[in-house]
């Protein structure tokens, strides 16, 4: 029997049913807990059905294959809870059978075997199991259907970057279906160190989505295992691209399979959790991203930042703790039957690599529940999620000659704005900061912060919270204004606005520094400094028009396009102030359009203009472009110099391989911009 068993795994039928008919190749994709049917066509005569025995297996060497066998016949109703295998139909030399597994079975590639009765066994190939959002006996069930299809099933995304006063996005393309894709995601499974270590009880833990999470926030990052991105924070990119250049998670995870598994460089915050969210969705874990804006990186646990600036007005890098413009984690749906049900829905999980926990960078699932209702106490890795969105802030003066530091104020409310993800269906932001925590100012907010210091036993001496009383400064209020948004450039115009809150004058200095910045909020290189001397009489406000030249800032610019300015303000009688601001410059515009009707099969042309602002020549153009169905590569062409003021028409070609809603992504870099993003979306005919 054995040479001559053959399966139809019936593709099209089952990929439909099962919602896996977008996946590329000719394996069979399953859902675990649904039924699949499949013909096996005997060479001669059909074997009695109670004489045939089915085997799945999983792992990816023998011995482990022979630890997670499972064998089961054919029976009359298929159990819910085990592998089982019914007999639809027969005809001459076939039979039709309904395979069906456990809601609970570990997901990965399996081996299908056969045998009758005591003769030899086929093996008749393989398939993938993966989670299950669509059935509610799956720990990954998603009731809503709209979001099922965002969250699962959507190959892109946005990215919500910047800063508080000003959130920008763009677009990236997650790619979960695209070629290789799926094996490249169980692959991160396989190399992880828990696999290394016990690949049994690896294996078998692929049942439950808090694992995965937690492994694949371990894997995404390179820190401890060869995983699949290095990151880079430095503002120097050499020796591998920069983490601004990145449109999408194919390429990387693509490179990272390609190079042997070496870790692709380089990645930030963003690209760490557009991987992420690339290898969840691929495996059937809902997924989105979330974008917090002025979030905290507390290292020692004490839920307060520190924020330290020296005499001149320079801030410091003394502080092991910071606040980062934006960060981008990922929440995963699933039930948290460990802590109980009213933690399931929204897991936070992040593959950035920040801090260690139990060992290794990663960081979740911590439930979102836990997170707003101050349960720091809960697995896992809840503090440093709690600070992220609700830590309060210190800022301090440090006198670098004494080592003394001075208190300048304390303030509860700036730490958490603006959280962020896509909303379902369309390419709005959602924000969803009162996911995270209760109304800024409220009283259960502060109620929920003490709580979470308490399971902390944190003194509560130390609290902000207990100095409330001197969080702002009573006697100066400071402002820096933007007079319109600034490019690049261009010159950029602020104002510092002072205002004397007492009763009597004050005579002050204030010490004005300006400073590129990447989004981590760390200090790269002084760009302007000044100071100005001024006497405010009782409640007068005067204005300081402030002005930093493109020649100023031009050479220390990053990708990220942030300055960030300070006015350290020193008054005569004590109290000082400081008053800062971040400032995001926005890059020229691309723009891009698609010549004519998007057709399967068909070239289509793209056109993209780009027009140099500047009075000076610029070079060393590139624009790349990506998107799923259209492009089956990262597409990357050279562009000739661009003399000042004039335009660049680029062109090429995509040829959709599927039809529906698809996008396609550029970025354009040249020697003075960097990383301009675009994206078109493209609506594809059969």
């Amino acid at each position: 029997m054995a040479a001559s068993v053959k399966v139809d795994w019936k593709l099209k039928e089952n990929g439909h049913k099962h919602h896996t008919d977008q996946y590329s190749g000719t394996e069979l994709v399953l859902r675990r807990g649904q039924p699949c049917t499949i013909t096996v066509v005997f060479g001669g005569s059909v074997p009695a059905p109670d004489s045939l025995t089915f085997t799945v297996a999983t792992g990816s060497t023998a011995a482990l294959q022979a630890k997670t066998r499972v064998a089961f016949g054919i029976s009359s109703s298929p159990s819910s809870n085990s592998w089982g295998a019914v007999q639809t139909s027969a005809a001459s030399g076939s039979m039709n059978i309904s395979i069906s597994s456990p809601a609970n079975a570990a997901i990965g590639r399996y081996q299908l075997g056969i045998q009758t009765g005591n003769a030899s066994s086929a093996h008749l190939g393989t398939f993938v199991l993966l989670f299950n959002p669509w059935l509610s006996e799956d720990d990954v069930f998603m009731p809503n259907n709209a979001e099922q299809e965002e969250y699962v099933l959507s190959e892109f995304g946005l990215v919500f970057a910047g800063s508080a006063n000003r959130i920008s996005q763009f677009g990236w393309n997650y790619g979960q279906f695209q070629n290789d894709i799926l094996d490249i995601s169980l692959s991160i499974l396989d190399q992880s160190l828990s696999y290394r270590k016990d690949p049994t009880a690896d294996v078998r833990k692929r049942n439950d989505p808090k694992y995965v999470g937690r492994v694949l926030s371990a894997m995404v990052n390179s820190n401890d295992d060869n995983g699949v991105l290095q990151g880079n924070w430095s503002g120097n990119y050499s020796g591998g691209e920069s983490p601004s250049s990145w449109t999408g998670s194919v390429d990387i995870l693509r490179r990272w399979k390609d190079s042997g598994f070496k870790p692709v460089r380089f990645g930030q915050c963003w690209v760490f959790a557009g991987v992420l969210t690339t290898a969840l969705r691929c495996l059937g874990i809902p997924t989105r991203m979330i974008s917090n804006f002025n979030s905290a990186h507390d290292t020692d646990k004490t839920l307060t930042v520190d924020v330290y600036y020296d005499s001149s007005g320079n801030p410091l890098n003394i502080a092991s703790d910071s606040i980062w413009n934006f960060h981008v984690w990922n929440e995963g749906w699933f039930v948290r039957p460990d802590l109980g049900s009213e933690f399931n829905g929204w897991q936070i999980l992040d593959a950035t690599p920040q801090e260690r926990s139990t060992g290794i960078f990663q960081c979740g699932p911590a439930s979102l529940t836990a997170i707003k209702e101050g349960d720091v106490d809960l697995n896992y890795d809840s503090p440093f999620v709690f600070a992220e969105v609700n830590a309060d802030r210190v800022t301090w003066t440090y006198d670098t000659a004494t080592g003394k530091s001075t208190k300048v104020y304390s303030e509860t409310k700036s730490i958490g704005q603006f959280t962020s993800t896509k909303a379902v269906g369309s390419y709005t932001r959602q924000d969803v900061t009162d996911n995270y925590k209760y109304a800024e100012g409220s009283a259960k907010e502060r109620a929920v912060f003490q709580k979470a210091r308490a399971k902390l036993n944190l003194n509560t001496f130390h609290a902000t919270a207990a100095k409330a009383a001197e969080a702002v400064n009573p006697h100066l209020l400071g402002q820096f204004k933007v007079e319109n948004p600034p490019e690049v450039g261009k010159d950029v115009n602020l104002v510092l606005t002072l205002k004397n809150l007492a009763s009597a004058a004050k005579s002050l200095t204030a010490k004005m520094t300006a400073w590129s910045i990447i989004y981590t909020g760390k200090p790269i290189h002084e760009v302007w400094k000044n100071s100005v001397s001024v006497t405010l009489g009782p409640q007068e406000e005067k204005a300081f028009p402030i002005k930093i030249s493109y020649a100023e800032y031009q050479q220390h610019l990053t990708p990220d396009n942030m300055i960030r300015t300070t006015a350290l303000c020193q008054v005569k009688d004590g109290g000082d102030a400081v008053v800062e601001r971040d400032i995001t410059l926005d890059n020229p515009t691309v723009t891009m359009k698609v010549l004519g009707q998007a057709k399967v099969g068909q070239e289509v042309k793209v056109e993209v203009v780009f027009t140099n602002p500047l009075n000076e020549e610029v070079k060393d153009c590139v624009l790349l472009a990506e998107g799923s169905d259209l492009l089956t590569d990262k597409l990357k062409i050279d562009a000739p110099p661009l003399k000042a003021k004039q335009s660049s028409r680029l062109q090429f070609e995509v040829s959709p391989s599927k039809s529906g809603t698809k996008q396609l992504l550029i970025n354009f870099s040249c020697d003075k911009f960097q990383d301009i993003k675009a994206f078109e979306t493209i609506q594809v005919a059969e």
